[in-house]
């Protein structure tokens, strides 16, 4: 019986081993990921400023897989490709005739000075919670320090992550400053943004809204201003320096490091695939999710890192995989977006729909909408008692 590996528990590789199992293939089925829960990584800001606890963003992995799934709770270090194994780090190697690799995204530095030693970011609930720590302590400690750094927060970068952090913030700063007995007004948010315009990806009117949002409750943009070095207690951008003891890093995302170490072609941790998602000159393994490069054919560019997107990922390569196991030819990935949400706190957002017709949303129906999605999304991994579990 030929053996399937699916490396990743997220959104990617959940989405992959329900497919396969789905559609009762004639092979053994292997998932390795890091942590026995799945944690919706699209969530993780609300946790990184306490908005909404781990539990409420994560589910069991072993209880929703059928028992025919071979799952291994380890830390996957390198992939030898020439022997079809995965290398594991405490146990032993797992071979393979099938390799679906899912493993995810860390946060990148760009190579910025100080980034790694004075910002935090977020990529899994550790990391959020961190964040959530350093947030808390630094606040806290106002009552002795009397440093205004210590109110003063800075968000590097205004992409979807940053944005949806802002909004997150927005909600949260009430609640701090009567926790801790803060100064009216006393917390301040800067959001520093090395691009021109703000959330691209949505119509001119949306975005706008967005930032006008933001601004009316205290959130202070820097867009068209790139960051240079990130010091102890301050963020440069060339000749500006903006103080602040809460340093959080959203910038940008990279694959994992895996892929570098295991020898792959490569940029930022991302893989070039062929338009079936299977590697080139591996037709047995497939690439899916953040550590993917997928070329949309339209555009000539690669497709973003979204969930929404990986999840179609892994509905095409499963569906590659099936067709190989029975000698049938593969097929390309063809992706077309059902819109985009981006929240701002759990009452407002901005939104572009593309079902039953076109629409745009903005203010407190996102919050429906957003949650719709979070719903949506637990359903396409997991079972209804999962859904309503993290609502």
């Amino acid at each position: 019986m030929k053996t399937i590996a699916v490396l990743g528990g997220g959104y990617a590789g959940l989405r992959m081993v329900k497919r396969l199992t789905h559609e009762k293939v004639d092979a053994h089925i292997v998932l390795i990921n890091d942590n026995e829960y799945h944690y919706e990584s699209t969530q993780l800001h609300e946790v990184a400023v306490g908005n909404k606890e781990p539990s409420d963003i994560s589910f069991d992995i072993r209880a929703v897989l059928p028992d025919s799934v071979d799952f291994i709770v380890d830390t996957v270090t390198s992939i030898d490709r020439d022997k079809q194994q995965v290398v594991l780090k405490h146990s032993q190697p797992v071979a393979y005739d099938y390799l679906v690799n899912a493993l995810g995204f860390e946060s990148e530095s760009f190579g910025i000075k100080g980034v790694d030693e004075y910002s935090l970011s977020f990529n899994n609930i550790d990391s959020a919670l961190a964040v959530r720590d350093h947030i808390e302590h630094t606040l806290a400690n106002y009552a002795t320090s009397h440093d205004e750094n210590d109110l003063h927060i800075i968000v590097c970068g205004a992409g979807f992550t940053g944005i949806e952090l802002l909004g997150e913030l927005v909600e949260r700063i009430p609640v701090w400053n009567k926790q801790y007995d803060l100064p009216q007004n006393g917390i301040t948010v800067d959001c520093i943004e090395a691009g021109k315009t703000i959330l691209p990806m949505l119509p001119e009117n949306l975005s706008s809204w967005a930032v006008k949002f933001l601004a009316d409750h205290g959130i202070t943009m820097h867009s068209g201003t790139p960051i240079t070095e990130v010091r102890q207690h301050s963020v440069v951008s060339n000749d500006k320096e903006f103080p602040g003891n809460i340093i959080i890093w959203t910038t940008g995302v990279q694959g994992s490091h895996v892929i570098c170490d295991s020898g792959y072609a490569q940029k930022r941790n991302r893989v070039v695939v062929e338009n079936n998602l299977s590697v080139k000159d591996h037709p047995h393994e497939f690439l899916i999710g953040d550590v993917a490069a997928v070329p949309n054919p339209d555009s000539g560019r690669f497709y973003p890192t979204t969930a929404q997107i990986a999840v179609a990922q892994a509905d095409c390569a499963a569906e590659n995989i099936v067709a190989l196991l029975a000698g049938k030819p593969t097929h390309d990935f063809q992706f077309s977006s059902v819109g985009t949400v981006c929240s701002l706190g759990p009452g407002s957002g901005v939104a572009e729909i593309d079902q039953m017709g076109h629409w745009k949303f903005k203010g407190h129906k996102v919050g429906l909408l957003k949650r719709l999605v979070n719903d949506r999304s637990v359903l396409e991994l997991a079972h209804v008692k999962e859904m309503l579990a993290s609502r």
